[in-house]
């Protein structure tokens, strides 16, 4: 496993909405159900992404997908364009996501299909994710997935059992699929921990802290993971992730036992022992050192406001 790994955990097409549209000139759909991510694929013909704020529109062909970071709304529009007379710019709405097509006497040659899918995203964990995307990013696919965009087409009218999990676990795969396209593409800005997985000093390491993040890793043991001296891996890993390994090490550790506090009833001495801290108060105390407040505080703060679970399911239409 890798931070990789662990930060998309989070993020996930659970029960979320994966709607196909068609569209004809100048139709645009807005986005506005604040989903923190939506990733918007083009089965056929191509179209432009436009956020608020007077952005230029950003063009996506087929053969590329654009992931849009919430929760601010957004235009697929299918001319470059930002301003839209009344009737060509319907709004995406919460409710059951479904299959659109066109009016019947549309122009084959100009319609678009739009395949869009909005995801949940929970936790501390997957956040820091989000923090390094930038607010809209189109990758190119490098790998051919034509395979896979026709067979979510054909899921999206199908009513066979488990069409639900379907579509939800192949809308993951798609994302995931996606971002690391992206990561991976020239010009990109991927995190330094990213790039840092293909060194082979400092990516053993990564993998084995987020492999086991309970066990009592010193300096010396993760350096015998890389089979470097102690002295080599702190040079190395500072300089590619940015922080010391141990520093890094600890603030992984209080991610998760955010994730864990809010979302699970084990008390504070049980998380501890959970991420590999001996007793609750030393693990209280790195705890309120990255976050700024106790296990507790933080627990009651998390339940006192209803999170917000991002993507319900939304409705395509022309």
């Amino acid at each position: 496993m890798d931070p990789f790994d662990d930060l998309l955990r989070g993020v996930r097409a659970d029960g979320a909405a994966f709607g196909r549209s068609v569209l004809t000139p100048p139709a645009a759909l807005r986005f506005v159900d604040g989903a923190p991510l939506t990733l918007c694929v083009p089965l056929r013909g191509e179209g432009w992404i436009t956020r608020a704020g007077g952005e230029k529109p950003l063009q996506v062909r087929v053969g590329e997908a654009v992931v849009v970071r919430g929760p601010e709304p957004f235009v697929f529009s299918t001319e470059p364009r930002s301003e839209f007379r009344p009737g060509e710019l319907r709004d995406v709405h919460c409710g059951q996501s479904r299959v659109t097509e066109p009016a019947p006497d549309a122009d084959p040659a100009e319609r678009t299909v739009l395949l869009a899918g909005a995801y949940h995203v929970q936790g501390r964990a997957p956040q820091r994710l989000l923090g390094v995307l930038p607010p809209v990013l189109v990758a190119t696919d490098d790998h051919d997935c034509a395979s896979l965009r026709d067979y979510l087409d054909s899921q999206l009218g199908s009513c066979r059992p488990g069409r639900q999990i379907v579509l939800d676990r192949m809308l993951d795969w798609l994302l995931v699929c996606t971002l690391r396209d992206w990561f991976d593409q020239p010009g990109a800005e991927p995190p330094d921990w990213y790039r840092a997985l293909g060194d082979d000093t400092v990516g053993p390491v990564l993998r084995a802290m987020h492999d086991a993040p309970n066990q009592p890793w010193t300096i010396a043991s993760l350096a015998a993971r890389a089979g470097v001296s102690r002295t080599t891996l702190a040079k190395r890993f500072t300089e590619l992730v940015g922080e010391p390994p141990l520093t890094y090490l600890t603030d992984w550790r209080m991610t998760l036992a955010a994730d864990l506090l809010t979302g699970s009833t084990a008390t504070v001495a049980a998380v501890a022992r959970q991420l590999g801290y001996a007793d609750g108060f030393g693990f209280s105390a790195a705890f309120k050192r990255v976050h700024g407040v106790s296990p507790s505080e933080h627990r009651r703060l998390a339940h006192s406001v209803p999170e917000h679970r991002g993507a319900t399911p939304v409705t395509s239409v022309t």
